[in-house]
């Protein structure tokens, strides 16, 4: 019996990268798969890739109207939820002298407030026993040079895994964080202002990784079915590095 089989899930940012993949392996194990972007072009895209039992939703997770329509879509079409993938995210390099409210209040706005309201307004339709995951960073527990705004944000992220498992627990919803390292996705080279700085960053930063490679998307996606499924049913509170050893050894 396939993991995920009958179960709704939604995840957010799921139009690339480790929200794609983590679609595609939730299909995969029999779920239907809501996934939202801000970019409708992408989501057409990501659908047209995941195949099946999936519906697309356009919206920014900063936005609190975006949110509710988002979650009226799934009331409407399945009624009720059993896993969210808080994935959406953003991170721009700026070094500290250079920083502007408008950084701040962009980054915070996605991965802080977009996140917490993710979750808070998607509690009415989880069903008991339900698995929440937020997606953290090892930038968290890093001192990445001009990352310190991102950073900071991961930090809350994985701060509201350990109180949310505890604010949650009399519904029995497990929620929990993981922390990606270094994984090869668009997103990582859009850091970059073109293809050889992108390339120049990957090759330094795959140094401080003692597997000395990259991550896929996939590996990412395969760790996250584990937490949404029954399989870590005895799993909450916890923040799982994805990193190949990077913030461990």
């Amino acid at each position: 019996m396939n993991k995920l089989e009958g179960k709704v899930a939604v995840i957010t940012g799921g139009s690339s990268g480790i929200g794609l993949a983590t679609a595609k392996r939730f299909v995969a194990d029999g779920a239907y798969v809501f996934i939202t972007g801000r970019h409708q072009i992408e989501l057409d895209k990501a659908v047209n890739d995941i195949g099946k039992n999936v519906t697309s939703v356009r919206g920014d997770v900063s936005n609190i109207e975006d949110l509710d329509r988002l979650y009226s879509i799934v009331k409407k079409q399945q009624g009720d939820l059993d896993v969210l993938f808080a994935n959406a995210g953003i991170g721009e390099f700026a070094k500290l002298e250079e920083l502007s409210e408008e950084h701040f209040d962009k980054t915070f706005g996605v991965n802080v407030k977009g996140l917490l309201f993710s979750v808070q307004k998607s509690i009415p339709l989880f069903k008991n026993g339900g698995s929440i995951i937020l997606n953290s960073s090892i930038a968290a527990s890093k001192g990445v040079e001009g990352f310190s705004v991102y950073s900071a944000t991961k930090a809350a992220v994985g701060s509201f895994a350990r109180t949310w498992a505890v604010d949650l627990r009399h519904r029995n919803i497990r929620v929990n964080a993981i922390s990606p390292g270094l994984i090869d996705t668009q997103a990582l080279s859009n850091l970059m202002q073109n293809e050889k700085q992108s390339d120049l960053l990957k090759n330094d930063l795959v140094r401080t990784v003692p597997m000395r490679r990259m991550g896929t998307p996939d590996e990412v996606a395969k760790v996250v079915l584990f937490l949404a499924s029954n399989d870590s049913s005895y799993i909450t509170g916890i923040d799982l590095a994805i990193d190949g050893g990077e913030a461990q050894i």
